[in-house]
């Protein structure tokens, strides 16, 4: 073959330049999305530190309204920012700045006086109340609020959990919990459900005085619930709380799951959630 015949393939002038020109696309690629993540943390910081923080139920003191496996968005700005509902204990000094008393019958998250650890109860007294339970019945400023005998509250029994009302079995095997349920209603109109097991030692107390700047918490589980009938003792009763330790008002679900969930089962994330709770008010 002659040489004549033979021709070689010559890169374009300018493939240097296109292979500099990808590897910058490439590095601006990466750069683009480095900045995408920072922003995104920037936005859920300030998203967590002002707005909103996320709580999950660990008991039954808040039944029938809030069940074990239920998680919630609560808001921050209901009551004002302290050094409780900041990340980081940031310190903002003495008390809260944009103070807001709450009102008899919000359902707070709190941080608990002596443990700092994580509560949820429901308001009942504020400053300048007597709160006293006398034979089951709340009474405020020495009247009773109004208590109505409703229709059971019955529940399925959680995985590797019992029943503290009457146990039962539905007609498909299911082990069930039957409750005796009231309706409360406070001064002023704010009515919810609350439990009553029967009998017990916190359905009698001396009067409280409410001082200024504390608050009254009780769980809607009335004798399942450590709260401000109980002097205040680390992973146990709660006394009057500080309104400092204010962390947020529990505002809606967007999740909620009846514990059979497994992590290594992916699905049975989706058949144990109780969907008619999630996106629920509180």
């Amino acid at each position: 073959m002659s040489e004549e015949h033979i021709r070689e393939i010559d890169e374009p002038a300018d493939a240097p330049k296109a292979k500099a020109d990808e590897k910058d696309v490439k590095e601006e690629s990466w750069g683009s999305f480095g900045w995408f993540l920072v922003k995104l943390v920037i936005v859920v910081l300030i998203f967590r530190t002002f707005f909103f923080t996320s709580f999950n139920i660990p008991s039954e003191s808040m039944m029938p309204r809030l069940l074990v496996g239920d998680y919630l968005f609560s808001q921050k700005w209901s009551y004002g920012y302290s050094r409780y509902s900041l990340p980081f204990d940031i310190d903002v000094g003495d008390g809260r700045f944009l103070a807001s008393q709450p009102d008899r019958g919000d359902i707070v998250i709190f941080k608990h006086p002596i443990d700092e650890s994580d509560y949820i109860k429901r308001v009942i007294g504020v400053p300048g109340d007597t709160v006293q339970m006398v034979d089951g019945v709340l009474n405020l400023n020495g009247e009773p609020v109004g208590m109505e005998r409703i229709e059971d509250f019955v529940i399925p029994v959680r995985p590797g959990e019992g029943c503290r009302g009457m146990a039962s079995t539905s007609p498909d095997g299911e082990r069930m919990c039957t409750y005796t349920q009231f309706r409360e209603t406070l001064p002023g109109g704010v009515s919810y459900n609350i439990i009553d097991l029967g009998v017990t030692g916190q359905d009698n107390t001396a009067p409280v005085i409410v001082s200024e700047g504390m608050l009254f918490l009780m769980g809607d589980n009335r004798d399942n619930s450590l709260d401000s009938r109980f002097p205040a003792e680390p992973n146990r009763g709660i006394g009057l709380v500080p309104q400092d330790n204010l962390v947020a008002e529990a505002s809606f679900m967007y999740w909620s799951t009846d514990g059979h969930a497994e992590w290594a089962l992916p699905w049975t994330w989706f058949t144990a959630a109780r969907w008619s709770r999630i996106g629920d008010g509180i």
